[in-house]
């Protein structure tokens, strides 16, 4: 029998009693695992842990080795560890309290200690003999990585920390207990390496859900008199704590296209086509297969994907799905989207949930949401008190309640960013493996990634194939190279296809339509050539495209940028009206564009009703998320549309927002940006040709065809202004420059020229006409290419192996140094962290408005706080970039000392910002100043 003295949780329990056996919380984890394995995992989830166990046909053998891995992970405890805490230490029996003087001298990780002693274990147990070494050196490895890091086989530790003989046997005597408890499975004939990894996110998150401090408090004050009985009440507990953490399963109950959808009529036919077709395509595949959707901006490509899902998670048994998108703007949409979606499909109780980093923001939470619950994992019981302690024991609240704890949800909408890292070699990709995994997969607007996100998605896919993980890209404008990169990767995942023969295939895509390849056979299924045709016949535009060479800066008179923006929205300010897009490339562009339109045309600000509206990502949450849905509100399809409306905005509305402006006006971009925003003119024209326009009043008289104004700063002899920085590649725009220039009568006809035109601008091409080697477009050209091809390597070197490369689980964790989430970016220099903007009141007191009435909430012990506090404090954050604080001093940007315990609010930067004489000052921050604007934003100078 095990020795009960011997110790598995203790900080943060009852003081007066002993501290919660090892052996018990070793049970506790077996059975959540176990629980997991019935009710959280997908059935493809299952198969392939199965197969990559060669136990494809005996999931319950399959099942009990993941919960023998659960019930072993702190087998590293049984060492040195158990002296890391007086409390614990004074509870153990004498004879291995005997132990304490060699065995604490020094100070190892337990997961590292699990590591090197679970081979041992496993052999006592009759799991490693000779044909079973390598299993049970990944068993080991699974063991060793349950703190979300692998680590190497070899790497030693002194033999005084793991004991002598008795401890030895004690190791023994609890892995005794699990492997009784569990039936007495039987190791594996192999281990994949992609199946290890996914069993190592189930025992994580098993590991987590039973470490809750309430719950193992609970436990602690009511011991079962025997082992057997407390694994029972162990198995019995594990759903509650599972639906506790939202993320039970639910089924939904599928409606037809319309009412799932909240959508007046009938499916497009692009829709159509894949609710008819697109089930004999995928047929009875077994390894997962992708889908990519092509097709014009306000196409319907959205629905079409969920449409998409309902056939592949049927097909290849994922529940639920994870919605990607670039930005979190465009991110925060589609939440609303998908949420109405799951509602009207009986969905009440889906766990859907926000992925960004700045989600807790959205005002769609629940303030329980927010609530924080410490989990006990002692993951940093070895180190001493401070901010590395602090660290460890917040990563897993900011996974089950805090801000990571949205990948694990049966559905979730985020940004490609939280998927992207599960091949990043940080810590717990293995837990956004198993996250991702289980569900169908969709990447919306694939065009929008640059080189480096590009090879990040590329290695992200080829994961996804391993697990035969049903993919659906979604892109207006991708090129045909990147797309056919994109499903290669995939491809060779899933194991089934050589590297040499995908080289000589390549998989054209319709458009619009789809294209459907199997994972298992590589077989690749179009659109019916009726459906494409009738899809193209139903939106088809004549586009008409005005350059205007504009002058930035204060010269240029009859062509200076602002002059003519002033010009061109004449009709809509001053003239009958109508509503107008303008997109500007930066948000200092925006800014300044929409003071000169305010007074210009409405001396009214955006927040006081004017007709000029200004949107980017630099507000405050809660201002960003009013405004976005301000302005999609007036733009949008339902209505009621203002008679007059400027909307001055960046980026953010290029990309998954449903606007619809009489004309578009845009700072020139790269071509495929440019259609992007062009799909916000004349959005819905067709809709409301058939049902009528809303309030019944059309289109203003000057508006009498679909528009877009690009301001051109290079047509004429200029350049790209200095201001705009790297914002886009000079190559880029001046080739989108030239070929703007070469558009036949100045109209492009949508969807027939959007693919020659990408291509022309984007292609995969190495040509280029050196007649001038040394002319200033040629060294744009080397630039752009060397920069694509750096970005490219840099990402090939910071991602983990392709699946099937994977020789040690530490490979997944190759780069030196223990790097957590924020050490690696998915995005090169773009690093960000979240901004608050506070004010410094005469009086001493900090407080999150000017006037000085909301006064900043302190936590408590530990990081409680009353949730609404959290919510009004996270709320008003900003996202910016990690380099524009560099220079500054970080004691005068660190969270209130109160907060740096909590999950949240311990990441943020803060600005504090001095009233004086009731007037707010600027703020300095190396060569450059900050400053809230109530009307601007976070502005810049």
């Amino acid at each position: 029998m095990p020795d009960e003295s011997a110790w598995g949780k203790s900080r943060g329990l009852d003081p007066a009693l002993p501290p919660y056996p090892l052996v018990r919380h070793l049970l506790d984890a077996a059975a959540m695992a176990l629980h997991l394995w019935d009710s959280y995992l997908s059935e493809n989830q299952r198969l392939r842990i199965a197969d990559g166990m060669e136990l494809a046909g005996a999931g319950e053998k399959a099942r009990a080795v993941v919960g023998l891995c659960a019930g072993l992970h702190d087998i590293g405890k049984l060492s040195g560890f158990q002296f890391c805490s007086r409390h614990g230490s004074d509870h153990l029996s004498p004879g291995l309290a005997a132990g304490r003087t060699k065995m604490s001298a020094e100070r190892v990780g337990h997961d590292v200690a699990g590591l090197q002693a679970a081979e041992e274990v496993l052999e006592a147990l009759g799991l490693a003999g000779d044909g079973e070494l390598e299993v049970a050196q990944r068993l080991a490895e699974v063991i060793g990585g349950h703190h979300g890091r692998f680590h190497r086989v070899e790497y030693g530790i002194a033999p005084a920390f793991l004991g002598d003989a008795a401890w030895a046997g004690e190791r023994v005597a609890h892995a005794a207990a699990v492997y009784e408890a569990l039936g007495r499975p039987q190791a594996p004939e192999m281990f994949a390496a992609p199946a290890a990894v996914l069993v190592t996110g189930v025992v994580i998150l098993a590991d987590w859900l039973v470490s809750q401090d309430d719950y193992l408090r609970r436990r602690q004050r009511a011991l079962e008199p025997t082992l057997p009985e407390h694994f029972r009440r162990s198995q019995e507990d594990a759903p509650r704590l599972l639906e506790a953490a939202s993320l039970a399963r639910v089924r939904l109950r599928r409606k037809e296209f319309a009412e799932a959808y909240g959508i007046r009529g009938e499916p497009n036919p692009l829709q159509r086509s894949v609710m008819d077709e697109l089930r004999a395509a995928v047929g009875a595949g077994q390894r997962g297969g992708i889908v990519l959707v092509t097709a014009a901006p306000g196409d319907g490509k959205s629905e079409t994907a969920l449409e998409a899902e309902r056939v592949m998670s049927e097909a290849f048994g994922t529940e639920g799905y994870a919605f990607l998108l670039p930005t979190m703007a465009t991110s925060d949409q589609m939440h609303l989207r998908v949420t109405k979606t799951l509602l009207r499909q009986s969905g009440e109780d889906a766990g859907l949930t926000l992925v960004h980093s700045m989600a807790w923001l959205n005002s769609a939470y629940a303030d329980e949401d927010l609530e924080t619950q410490t989990v006990l994992t002692c993951d940093g019981d070895e180190l001493s008190e401070g901010g590395r302690r602090a660290e460890a024991d917040m990563r897993p609240q900011r996974w089950l309640r805090g801000s990571k704890r949205p990948l694990l949800a049966q559905f979730s909408v985020g940004t490609i960013d939280q998927a992207l890292m599960a091949v990043l070699p940080v810590r717990h990709n293995a837990l956004r493996l198993l996250a991702l995994s289980g569900k169908t997969c969709i990447v919306d607007e694939a065009h929008a990634y640059d080189p480096y996100m590009q090879v990040l998605l590329g290695r992200l896919l080829n994961w996804l194939g391993a697990y035969g993980v049903p993919v659906v890209l979604l892109s207006a404008t991708l090129p045909a190279s990147v797309s056919d990169r994109l499903i290669k990767e995939y491809l060779q995942g899933t194991g089934c296809h050589a590297k040499s023969a995908l080289r000589k295939r390549t998989f054209p895509a319709p458009y619009p339509g789809w294209l459907y390849v199997d994972g298992e056979t590589g077989r690749a299924t179009p659109i019916s050539d009726a459906r494409r045709h009738e899809q193209s016949q139903t939106r088809r535009m004549k586009l008409d495209v005005v350059v205007e060479p504009v002058v930035h800066g204060v010269a240029g008179g009859a062509r200076s940028r602002m002059t003519v923006i002033e010009r061109l929205l004449k009709p809509v300010g001053e003239g009958e009206g109508g509503t107008a897009l303008v997109v500007c490339n930066t948000v200092g562009d925006a800014q300044e564009t929409y003071l000169r339109l305010r007074e210009r045309f409405d001396r009214r600000s955006h927040r006081q009703g004017g007709d000029v509206q200004l949107l980017h990502a630099r507000f405050p949450g809660d201002v960003r998320e009013a405004r976005t849905r301000e302005v999609t509100d007036g733009l949008g399809r339902g209505g009621p549309r203002p008679p007059r409306r400027i909307v001055v905005a960046t980026q953010v509305v290029e990309q998954s927002l449903d606007l619809d402006a009489d004309i578009v006006i845009s700072d020139l971009a790269p071509l495929s940006l440019l259609l992007q925003r062009a799909g916000r003119c004349w959005r819905h024209e067709n809709h409301w040709t058939r049902h009528g326009y809303p309030d019944g009043r059309g289109r203003p008289a000057w508006a009498d065809a679909p528009r877009l104004v690009v301001l051109d700063p290079i047509a004429g002899g200029g350049q790209v202004p200095v201001r705009w920085g790297e914002v886009y590649s000079e190559h880029l725009l001046t080739t989108t420059s030239r070929t703007l220039k070469g558009i036949s009568g100045g109209t492009i006809a949508i969807p027939d020229d959007v693919p020659v035109l990408v291509e022309a601008v984007h292609g995969d091409s190495e040509g280029f006409q050196w007649d001038s080697p040394g002319d200033h477009e040629a060294k744009a050209w080397t630039a752009h290419k060397g920069k694509e091809m750096a970005e490219r390597s840099m990402a090939g070197l910071r991602a983990v192996p392709r699946a099937w490369s994977v020789a040690e689980l530490h490979d997944l964790h190759h780069l030196p140094g223990e790097e957590d989430e924020w050490e690696l970016s998915t995005r090169l220099g773009a690093d960000s962290v979240r901004l608050l903007c506070v004010y410094a009141q005469e009086n001493g007191r900090a407080t999150l408005d000017p006037e000085g009435s909301q006064p900043l909430p302190e936590a408590a012990p530990g990081g409680k706080m009353p949730v609404e506090s959290v919510r009004a404090v996270m709320r008003r954050t900003i996202p910016v970039r990690a380099d524009w604080l560099r220079e500054a001093d970080p004691d005068s940007l660190a969270p209130l000392e109160s907060w740096t315990e909590h999950p949240m609010l311990g990441e943020l930067r803060v600005l504090r910002q001095v009233v004086r004489g009731g007037s707010v000052q600027t703020v300095k921050v190396g060569g450059t100043t900050l400053s809230l604007d109530e009307d601007l934003g976070l502005v810049r100078k």
